[in-house]
């Protein structure tokens, strides 16, 4: 599939299927290297992974696909975009010592600048993350 672009997004569906995860992890890093902003690749990445896991496991709404977002925003900024069609909204809670699982918001708190979730147009929900790009002027 290809990604619309405009210079400064990357918008691209993707199935509700674990395999759809490490395509958008591709389709992310692309997209730093043509922006240069390879110093938050890692921590870009493993959000993105949170984020669109969680929308493939509990946001899944038979017929639907997820959109992913990634856009510079002004001020050296990565936002992540994570849009899904189910209503259901994810809550950060730190699971007990020794969990498997549950892991992932609180993950995501840690290495982003801010998180949230918002309404978006038509149904379902969008999570968002930012990611502060380091000596990143524009």
């Amino acid at each position: 599939m290809e990604p619309a672009r405009d210079g400064d997004a990357v918008v691209l569906r993707w199935g509700q299927a674990a395999r759809s995860v490490p395509l958008a992890r591709r389709e992310l890093r692309r997209a730093l290297a043509r922006w240069e902003w390879g110093a938050v690749e890692e921590a870009a990445s493993l959000v993105l992974s949170e984020l669109l896991t969680n929308a493939v496991r509990h946001g899944h709404v038979p017929g639907r696909e997820i959109e992913t977002r990634f856009a510079r925003v002004p001020g050296g900024v990565l936002r992540i975009e994570v849009h899904d069609a189910s209503e259901r909204r994810p809550l950060m809670s730190l699971p007990d010592d020794g969990a498997d699982g549950g892991w992932g918001l609180p993950l995501v708190d840690t290495l982003a600048a801010k998180w949230g979730v918002g309404d978006r147009r038509g149904p379902g929900k969008l999570v968002w993350a930012e990611l502060s790009v380091d000596g990143e002027p524009w």
